[in-house]
């Protein structure tokens, strides 16, 4: 029988991850016992949208229970069933609910490092191995309408994922960059408020998902990542400001991933202290830190002969010894989730910030200009056309493409502000983005055809009509009923002018919907906000072929 056949049960039992985990406690019984059943649904509530406490409702409507130690902005959720397991209005509810950035589909214990940034409003945070996404949209919530959480990934492909989990979240605070994380530059000069290092990782703790894990995982897996998850840690205590904050995370077991290289840091870099993860979250069950750990071989047995790099054993060292304990190491049978590894390190704010000034400089017309594909901030012709077709657009627009991005102010300081390229020895003028490499920022407000703005989006619709003066129509609840369920009107249906073509928006007391006017008036709704905005108003959600 393929492995891949096996109960997960067997896969277990056989695994060296189990020989490895008796290595690391007392009682891989009861760890074992709770490391294989398919795990909870959990979800994450957006607070920044308006209709929140709506979707909190339909949560504990259909079962969910809200999880106590987790502290908001917004709330996290326990489904009543497993993940992927939903049947039914359910299902597709969850799945419209998620797609349409109102909630976020997440391991619960993934949702931790976040919350031990503790992240304040108008925060630089850096989000350094960032997709697909889900921490993104999580530190995003925290920032709210100010502060900037810069999302970086490395892979291309991985980025795009990055960017569409961005688009559907639709928060102002984010900027997608693509770059190696070990060599991202130093943007702004003075450093990240708080930066996430959820290094990539065996996943030793995610065998609740992934029983391919049980298979698969050796203990040489963790010994090939070490290296890669020192240099990033090690860059990020580089970028980060003094009296800044780090967040070092794995959903590995493996102390030579999680504990070895936090000792590592401690023990080579300054003026850095490791902050106790149960003190800053007390609700949270979890356990201390490795302060020491037994060195397995190849067959996840421990062995006195082995020759690891001394960054791998454990630190001889009392003082680093003992602080590793402030480490917060969760395990399955702690949380009834999946396993986690969190630690918090925090550089001290004694410090000068570093902003030495380059020996030379370029001028404007020495530097290439950004590639045409990142966003720019927008001109003041389309500024003009968009006030001249919908009044009183919000400051802060950018442009990438035919989309009109809306962005935190701290997002043009950054694109204005002085930089260094990688040598240290010339400096880049503002008003550009390099030496980074822009994927993406904020939330898409509307488009633009031939120059001229043709559409608001829908998720921009609600939040900028209390301000549009023209491009919009006043229509009856009937209207807006109407709309939704047959998603086409005649012109006389709505009241619009005979006047009026292409992007309009209709408002009635409780709602407001983005239409296109030809013909005939569509309604510019994709399938699953029009879907929830009919379970808003208690219509039927369904049509007759898809009951």
């Amino acid at each position: 029988m393929e492995d891949s056949q096996k109960p997960w049960s067997e896969l277990a039992s056989s695994s060296l991850l189990l020989k490895a985990v008796a290595s690391w406690r007392v009682d891989p019984g009861e760890w074992i016992e709770s490391a294989f059943e398919r795990l909870p649904e959990t979800v994450r509530v957006n607070p920044l949208r308006h209709d929140s406490e709506w979707v909190e409702q339909w949560l504990k409507d259909v079962g969910a229970v809200r999880i106590g130690w987790f502290k908001g902005p917004g709330s996290a959720w326990e489904m009543p069933f497993t993940r992927g397991s939903a049947e039914g209005e359910v299902r597709e509810l969850l799945k419209s609910l998620h797609e349409t950035g109102r909630i976020t589909r997440q391991e619960i214990v993934s949702m931790i490092p976040v919350l031990a940034m503790d992240i304040s409003p108008g925060e630089l945070v850096l989000d350094m191995c960032a997709s697909p996404g889900s921490k993104t949209t999580q530190i995003a919530e925290c920032l709210g309408d100010s502060g900037i959480v810069f999302a970086n990934e490395i892979s291309n492909s991985r980025a795009n994922t990055l960017v569409s989990n961005v688009q559907r979240h639709a928060s102002r605070s984010t900027i997608v960059i693509n770059h190696d994380g070990r060599h991202i530059p130093k943007v702004p000069m003075e450093g990240f408020d708080k930066i996430l290092v959820d290094v990539p990782c065996t996943g030793s703790a995610t065998t609740r998902k992934n029983p391919e894990v049980w298979g698969k995982w050796s203990p040489q897996g963790g010994r090939s990542l070490h290296d890669l998850q020192i240099n990033l840690l090690r860059k990020a205590v580089s970028l980060v400001r003094p009296g800044g904050v780090i967040v070092y995370s794995t959903c590995s077991l493996d102390p030579i991933e999680n504990e070895a290289v936090v000792a590592e840091i401690i023990r080579t870099e300054k003026n850095l202290e490791l902050l106790s993860v149960s003190e800053i979250l007390p609700n949270l069950p979890g356990r201390g830190g490795f302060s020491s750990w037994p060195d397995i071989d190849d067959d996840a047995m421990p062995s006195a002969s082995l020759d690891l790099e001394k960054s791998m054993t454990s630190p001889v060292e009392d003082e680093i010894s003992e602080s590793l304990k402030k480490c917060m190491r969760i395990w399955h049978d702690d949380i009834g989730g999946g396993g986690f590894f969190i630690s918090i390190i925090k550089k001290s704010g004694n410090l000068p910030i570093m902003t030495q000034k380059p020996e030379f400089y370029k001028s404007h017309e020495e530097v290439k200009p950004d590639i045409q594909s990142s966003p720019q901030p927008i001109s003041q012709e389309i500024m003009n056309s968009l006030n001249d077709r919908w009044g009183n657009m919000p400051d802060n627009l950018w442009m990438r493409g035919k989309k009109i991005l809306w962005a935190n102010p701290q997002a043009e300081e950054i694109w204005s502000s002085e930089r260094r390229v990688r040598n240290g020895k010339t400096a880049i003028p503002g008003e550009r983005w390099r030496p980074l490499n822009v994927l993406h920022l904020g939330r898409e407000v509307a488009r633009v055809r031939k120059g001229k703005p043709e559409r608001i989006s829908g998720k921009a619709a609600l939040e900028l009509s209390s301000s549009m003066t023209r491009g919009i129509t006043e229509v009856t609840e009937n209207t807006i009923d109407s709309i939704l369920h047959s998603q086409l009107l005649e012109l006389e249906e709505t009241g619009i002018s005979e006047n009026i073509r292409g992007g309009h928006i209709l408002m009635s007391e409780t709602e407001v919907v983005p239409v296109w006017v030809g013909g005939k008036v569509t309604i510019m709704l994709n399938e699953k906000e029009i879907l929830i905005k009919k379970k808003q108003r208690n219509l039927e959600i369904f049509s007759e072929d898809k009951s």
